[in-house]
């Protein structure tokens, strides 16, 4: 390896090693939203660690061909040393401040796609809603309306025929009318009680 690649190599790996301060306060500082549960706790260490492995490698990769000496692990903890004497305070307080105007640029994105799309929605889907119960009830009343056509010519044809009718027979008819009402509240006293009795 040359003196330029290793050159490049240790400025590289101090480079990363300075990242590699940030990323890790970046990751405590949203470890908060997952801190309850042990599973995600697990994961998220295990997949933070492996993913930094991956990056740094990557970095040494595109260096040196990925050759592992003992001054790229000093060089990488120098890199973090210099980022926890020189700029750990300073980067916490851009991170603070970044994570502000990131949840206010959401929210009013969130207030504005609420105020076009999802309010204008939800006013569409009320009016869809009280068109349809609208249009059912006039159907209902224009249907009741056809029926009491047909229905009030027909009782008055048969009103008409029944006062034309013999008196027995007008008598037979009201036998019959009353012979039906006895079956029908003896039916349903049969059937109140045979529930009354299942309870």
């Amino acid at each position: 390896m040359t003196l330029s690649v290793q050159f490049l190599t240790m400025v590289s790996m101090i480079g990363g090693g300075f990242y590699l301060g940030m990323a890790l306060d970046t990751f405590r500082r949203f470890q908060r939203h997952w801190k309850h549960n042990v599973f995600l706790v697990y994961f998220m260490e295990i997949s933070f660690w492996l993913t930094q492995v991956f990056i740094l490698y990557y970095i040494l990769f595109q260096v040196n061909l990925g050759e592992l000496r003992l001054y790229v692990f000093v060089a990488c903890l120098l890199g973090f040393a210099a980022y926890q004497a020189l700029a750990v305070n300073l980067y916490k307080r851009l991170l603070e401040r970044m994570i502000i105007i990131i949840s206010r640029i959401y929210e009013w994105i969130s207030r504005l796609m609420k105020a076009l799309i999802i309010t204008p929605i939800k006013y569409i889907f009320q009016l869809l809603i009280a068109a349809v119960i609208f249009l059912f009830n006039m159907i209902l009343h224009i249907l009741k309306f056809l029926l009491n056509c047909i229905y009030i010519p027909i009782k008055w044809l048969f009103v008409k025929i029944y006062t034309l009718l013999p008196e027995k027979f007008k008598l037979f008819l009201q036998q019959l009318a009353g012979f039906y009402s006895k079956i029908k509240n003896i039916c349903n006293k049969v059937f109140k009680f045979l529930t009354t009795k299942r309870r």
